[in-house]
């Protein structure tokens, strides 16, 4: 079949339908064009609704300026720069900020489940006589358990609805926080980190994707970042607790944020976005008006959402293998490939290790871990602060550029000590680099890869895509916190080397393929995304 005599028909259609109709309308046009495809139709709509201003025969000569106009309005699509298309501001109201910090509630709970193995290593290995082998199976399990919970995360997502994914998910954090401090054998700590690691598994992925579908463009990538915000302050303020109090007690301190979301969530509102996909659209639209306040006109932001969710449910019911398809690829390559470049980059072995990692390189372990987290919480601050000013590819490739130079400092700093030169300033240098490593990792790609993720798939298939991606994500990060130790061990100077590598590359994957989605609602940034080819 020739796509292209398609969608000139296609387009032939379209002009008549507005021009005999008093009162144009998209649905006229997707649902009247048909073909033995479905797929095509969907193609129609978002091709034609992107591209119809430079089709000749979509504008017409304008009565008083003789201009030729387009027949109807559109938003651009270029992914370099940003547009209003006649959109009101949008505003912070009271729901829509009590609604992220009950999500991210979930997200602090993450953070303290990454920062605990670091300052409880030496007293739980004392306190139940474990080896370093059993200590390293302890602090990797947590990301089988986050696989386990990525794999199921989308279509829990899908099915119970996003705050009750959430009620979920903490539930099993709350069990397996308890477990970890009351435990009396290595078995019990086990199966504690596992059912942690679960329900991080789901938050890691149905937190940003709530705040995504909850908030108005303009401050949706800041909102988004939230997110990673406060699995920063989890993870740093657990290193500084850590520091203070035994290990059991750290357990309990890290199940309270599970309990603050578990109350919180019957008072914040499902997504809107949601439940259109479920057929509830006046519920939809009670959603919308508490996120942006009593008095906003939602009618534009409510309409567009019904018409992209219509077309969507045009397709038929999605599975796995239809990820694969070409028109999901460009989202699929650039989903999982920001998240193999964060995981490989060596985040996690840094984070879950940081205590050992200064003292083999002759820092105080104490003092250097209270100085991470006192540059962790400043720069994902200003990551927020930055992510809808500068946009998400210039803080990607300045973040990933940081995260190559602390890894070098580092490579640096175990190859001087090995060969025993510059013994006085070798700490300093590892010092250094750590630092200048977590707080660009802070900068942008701890959270930019999630917020982009959250954005880029139609919500037909972001359960299942956003599933695979996050359990890609959690294969990383188990792959490098397991091996990181023994690693260490292997070639200090070496495995830096790597990561510095693996980050110096990470800059050429954003420049030469991750979009520019700021300023884009989530539906235009996926039908630019998501587009078949018009190519017969």
């Amino acid at each position: 079949m020739e796509t292209s005599n398609f969608m000139d028909k296609s387009f032939d259609f379209a002009v008549e339908t507005i021009r005999t109709s008093k009162q144009p309308d998209f649905k006229s046009i997707k649902f009247s064009t048909t073909t033995t495809d479905a797929n095509q139709r969907f193609v129609v709509f978002i091709n034609f609704s992107s591209l119809y201003s430079s089709h000749p025969k979509m504008v017409k000569q304008s009565e008083e300026t003789g201009q030729l106009c387009p027949l109807i309005e559109t938003h651009n699509h270029d992914f370099h720069g940003g547009s209003s298309g006649g959109r009101a501001t949008g505003s912070a109201t009271f729901s829509l900020i009590f609604s992220t910090l009950v999500a991210v509630s979930g997200s602090y709970v993450f953070g303290t489940a990454i920062g605990y193995s670091s300052p409880s290593e030496a007293g739980i290995m004392t306190d139940l006589d474990l080896t370093v082998s059993e200590y390293s199976f302890f602090g990797s399990i947590l990301t089988i358990g986050a696989m386990i919970g990525a794999i199921v995360s989308g279509k829990l997502a899908d099915y119970i609805g996003r705050r009750g994914t959430m009620g979920f998910a903490e539930i099993f954090c709350l069990l397996g926080w308890f477990l970890i401090a009351f435990s009396k054998a290595v078995w019990w700590l086990d199966i504690g980190r596992i059912l942690v690691g679960f329900g991080m598994g789901v938050i890691s992925y149905v937190v940003p994707v709530f705040i995504a579908e909850i908030t108005p463009k303009e401050l949706r990538g800041a909102f988004t970042t939230v997110h990673q915000l406060m699995i920063c302050f989890g993870v740093s303020l657990t290193w500084l607790i850590g520091a203070f109090v035994n290990w059991r007690t750290l357990a309990l301190i890290g199940a309270i944020p599970s309990v603050i979301q578990l109350v919180g969530l019957p008072f914040t509102p499902e997504s809107p976005r949601w439940l259109t996909k479920n057929g509830q659209g006046l519920d939809c639209e009670d959603a919308l008006q508490r996120l942006r306040g009593k008095t906003k006109d939602i009618s534009t932001e409510v309409l567009e959402i019904q018409e992209y969710t219509e077309l969507l449910k045009q397709l038929p019911e999605p599975s796995v293998l239809d990820l694969f398809q070409r028109q999901y690829a460009r989202s699929l390559f650039v989903g999982l490939g920001l998240m193999v470049l964060q995981q490989f980059g060596g985040v996690n072995g840094i984070a879950f290790y940081v205590t050992s990692l200064f003292t083999s390189a002759g820092f105080s372990g104490n003092i250097g871990t209270i100085a991470l987290a006192s540059v962790q919480i400043p720069m994902t601050a200003l990551g927020v602060v930055l992510m809808d000013v500068s946009g998400r590819r210039p803080l990607l490739m300045i973040s990933a550029a940081g995260t190559c130079l602390g890894s070098l400092c580092l490579a640096l700093s175990f190859l001087f000590k090995d060969l025993q030169l510059w013994q006085s300033g070798s700490p300093m240098m590892a010092l250094a680099g750590v630092l200048v490593y977590s707080g660009s990792f802070s900068l942008g790609m701890g959270a930019i890869p999630w917020v982009i993720m959250s954005e880029i798939f139609p919500i037909n298939m972001k359960g299942l895509a956003g599933s695979l991606v996050t359990l890609v994500s959690w294969l990383g990060s188990w792959i490098v916190s397991y091996s990181f130790n023994f690693l260490l061990n292997w070639s200090s100077t070496g495995i830096f080397f790597i990561f510095s590598s693996i980050c110096g590359f990470t800059v050429l994957f954003v420049a030469k393929f991750v979009p520019e989605t700021k300023g884009r609602t989530l539906e235009e940034i996926q039908a630019a995304m998501n587009p078949l080819s018009t190519q017969s």
